[in-house]
């Protein structure tokens, strides 16, 4: 079947589609093997061996670039040797007439080592002494063909079992995909067999943590996180990008950067590092992981400040809203002395924030008033009398004691946390220092040990980049030993002063803005002006005001629900 293949010159193409196919039997090697034994068996002489990693399956098939190798007569080739069809391609019958073709045409052979391709010609014809080109084909094609289709049944077939079994242990809460900065995967028994699970990257986590803590903090801007972060040693995972026809060949490297704002938002909006994912795969509904994440779902949801947050109800469902307005829109008109209280009380009757503004009289007068806008109902109090209510509720307000010394208790141990955090951040802060002074003197030593002058001047370019990073970080630790610590005392006693006189506190402060503002931090819920008016009273029914506080007048208050108290420390 292969006579006449003696004495010639041939190219050979290996593929494989991942990596792992050497413990299945199809390696590059293996079939390197196998066409190296063939070719001595039929006295041919390869000049040439392209290997692949990569599928063949796709529409830019990877074997055109060997066919464009035999189309240049330079090469002087008269065999392209493949192990079988399926080597060859998986794209069907199109895909490998197209280019069996151009090789017809250059007058190249395709062989396989299993003897499906035959390259007998039959002119049908032939007896009547006439040759068309209808009249001339090859017995094997069809044979050819049903193999080409064939395989790529087989790659169907293949595709949807390994993507179906990823896709169902994916909503299982494994996790299928490349692992995301700050994890690394690992395999584990479980009750579906080995899969796979995301672990702490033992340096990168940490990142990732200091992250969500400064932002869940909310007194740093992106950019100061940022630097912060990078101060610590932040680098972007090295990556490596692949040829796209080989995929053995490495045509680039990325990553190795520093942290950028973007980079970190990106990160601080992906729930998977509170344990949930959300993808395609899920049907773009959250899942919760089989594993930890790098932060709880509390620390997921600071960090967003509600504009981006994870739920979970009662039986258990998770739901991750989205509801991120621009910021000049939730706070716009928010900064009006005049009406300084707008968008902090709501109206009893639709529930929406009120507004201010004067209105006009026929004399020309002007009588400002806090209002609802246009919602198919009126309702308007005058300004006077509407603070007036918010001073007499302010004033019925009244600290327990007990609670007082809870709270109390946890900002001074959030005071030592943050503390502790500090410190270790400047045992990272020496440590990357340590590092980099490391690498400069390596730098230092392969300097002596070089004679190329371009070489010489890429390691004293490295070396100026180290010494500037040295000269940064030892800036900052500097600043940070030099910083003046505020004195505990001092702090615990202005809070203990604010929680136990809230009203005389209120009643000093000059800027009406401040004055609205603190009103505001007196509530964990928005209190409609109807709830103010009620708190006077003996009977309220509004429960809205923060835990810290009672009402003097009630006798059984129904304003206060016990809970544990959480507080977030300004500044």
């Amino acid at each position: 079947m292969h006579s006449g293949l003696n004495g010639r010159n041939a190219v050979a193409a290996i593929r494989v589609s991942t990596t792992k196919q050497g413990t299945d039997g199809d390696s590059s090697d293996a079939q390197k093997e196998q066409i190296q034994r063939f070719a001595e068996l039929k006295g041919i002489t390869i000049k040439e061996y392209f290997i692949f990693l990569e599928s063949a399956s796709k529409e830019l098939q990877p074997m055109q670039q060997v066919v464009d190798y035999c189309k240049d007569p330079k090469h002087d080739v008269d065999l392209f040797i493949i192990k079988s069809i399926d080597r060859f391609t998986r794209g069907g019958s199109y895909s490998y007439d197209q280019m069996k073709m151009q090789l017809d045409k250059v007058k190249v052979r395709l062989v396989d080592i299993y003897g499906v391709i035959s390259n007998e010609q039959v002119n049908t014809l032939d007896h009547l002494g006439f040759e068309y080109k209808w009249s001339v084909y090859s017995p094997s094609k069809k044979t050819e063909m049903l193999e080409a289709e064939r395989s790529k049944d087989e790659l169907r077939d293949i595709m949807s079992r390994m993507i179906g079994a990823e896709i169902r242990y994916t909503q299982l809460g494994y996790w299928m995909r490349q692992q995301p900065y700050g994890f690394v995967s690992e395999k584990i028994e479980t009750r579906n067999g080995k899969r796979c699970i995301l672990r702490p990257h033992p340096t990168e986590s940490g990142f990732v943590q200091r992250m969500y803590e400064l932002r869940g903090r909310g007194t740093m801007s992106n950019q100061a996180i940022v630097d912060e972060i990078n101060s610590l040693g932040f680098k972007t995972r090295v990556r490596y990008v692949r040829d796209k026809v080989d995929r053995t060949k490495v045509v680039a490297q990325t990553g190795g950067a520093k942290l950028t704002v973007k980079g970190m938002q990106k990160m601080l909006r992906n729930p998977i590092y509170a344990g949930i994912n959300e993808e395609k795969w899920t049907g773009d509904k959250p899942v919760r992981c089989v594993f930890e994440g790098l932060v709880t779902i509390e620390q997921f949801n600071q960090a967003h400040q509600g504009k981006m947050g994870i739920a979970e109800s009662s039986d258990g469902e998770i739901t991750i809203y989205r509801k991120a307005p621009p910021e000049h829109l939730v706070n716009k008109g928010v900064r009006n002395e005049e009406f300084a209280y707008r968008k902090f009380v709501l109206c009893p009757d639709c529930q929406r924030p009120l507004l201010g503004s004067a209105s006009r009289g026929k004399s020309g007068k002007h009588y400002p008033a806090y209002h609802c806008s246009n919602h198919g109902h009126y309702f308007r109090v005058p300004k006077a009398e509407f603070e007036e209510s918010v001073v007499n509720f302010i004033s019925t307000l009244v600290y327990d004691q007990a609670t007082i010394d809870t709270v109390m208790d946890v900002i001074s141990a959030e005071w030592q946390k943050r503390e502790s955090h500090k410190l270790e951040a400047a045992q990272a802060l020496e440590g990357r220092i340590t590092q980099l002074k490391t690498e400069a003197r390596l730098a230092v030593s392969k300097i002596k040990l070089l004679s190329s002058e371009t070489a010489i001047k890429y390691l004293e370019e490295d070396l100026m980049s180290i010494e500037k990073q040295i000269n940064n970080l030892e800036s900052q630790q500097t600043a940070s030993l030099t910083e003046e610590k505020p004195d505990m005392d001092t702090v615990l006693g202005r809070v203990r002063k604010l929680l136990e006189h809230p009203v005389e506190i209120y009643h000093k402060q000059i800027d009406p803005i401040k004055k609205a503002q603190f009103f505001s931090l007196l509530f964990e819920q928005k209190p409609t002006y109807q709830d103010l008016k009620a708190g006077t009273q003996k009977t309220p029914l509004f429960t809205g005001v923060h835990s810290i506080f009672q009402l003097a007048k009630m006798e059984k208050s129904l304003m206060v629900t016990p809970r544990r108290v959480e507080l977030l420390l300004p500044g």
